[in-house]
């Protein structure tokens, strides 16, 4: 099993996810997003293989770049989690935990965390489009062989972020989806990616709504597979 983490500007927190992480044995890939500071360099020397952007390209396309080399290397089982701190290594376990049960995609999910306009966000987009998960934002994620596929096809390299439309993708793939609740930490340093300003919000509700409408209802799964398959052999 390998851990995936997409990293941009994280240099006070990055080493003590990787050392965490390496103390349990886990295979551990950072991909720093263009970072203006030492993120790359200090996750390196912290034990993790680095693969670095030359320019950004946001966290989703950071970690599908993180998942294709995962693949490649040879693993079936990926987590992915945040650079900031908010997850934490040892609850890794909870997840493959679910995963035994027949999961292919394990969603960590805290209630706790982001504010009331947040929730109420995320509960209307769960109602348009039917999805049956609370925590539509969470990066921190367990994905099955079966899941990588879809996740790393140049169709999923459209989306912009790794919630609505990647959830979707996979639900449309007939994966088992499942969610569980985990305690995650505050955000010691940094800014979110996805509400760093109120234009960002609106641009993200503007865009996850309308993606939601648009697939909201379930297409037919072998015609859904060929299209994948087809944009693959394209790549």
């Amino acid at each position: 099993m390998c851990i995936v983490i997409p990293a941009m500007n994280e240099e006070k927190t990055i080493a003590v996810i990787v050392r965490s992480v390496l103390m349990l044995g886990y295979g551990i890939i950072v991909i720093d997003d263009a970072s203006v500071d030492s993120t790359a360099i200090v996750a390196e020397e912290a034990g993790a293989t680095v693969l670095r952007n030359i320019q950004n390209i946001g966290a989703w396309k950071s970690t599908q770049a993180g998942l294709r080399y995962a693949e490649q290397l040879g693993f079936d089982v990926v987590v992915t989690m945040d650079a900031d701190g908010q997850h934490n290594a040892e609850n890794i376990s909870i997840l493959i935990n679910e995963h035994k049960k027949g999961a292919d995609v394990v969603i960590g999910n805290c209630t706790e965390r982001g504010s009331a306009s947040r929730h109420l966000a995320w509960s209307f987009f769960k109602y348009i489009n039917r999805l049956n998960v609370s925590d539509i934002t969470s990066g921190f994620r367990l994905y099955s062989a079966k899941a990588l596929p879809c996740l790393i096809s140049p169709q999923a390299t459209m989306f912009e972020y790794q919630c609505i439309g990647v959830l979707l993708m996979m639900r449309n793939m007939e994966l088992k989806i499942v969610e569980t609740s985990v305690p995650m930490n505050k955000r010691e340093t940094g800014i979110s990616r996805i509400f760093h300003s109120w234009f960002a919000v609106a641009y993200y509700l503007a865009y996850s709504g309308l993606l939601s409408l648009a697939k909201a209802f379930p297409t037919n799964k072998s015609k859904y597979i060929k299209r994948i398959t087809r944009l693959k052999d394209i790549e």
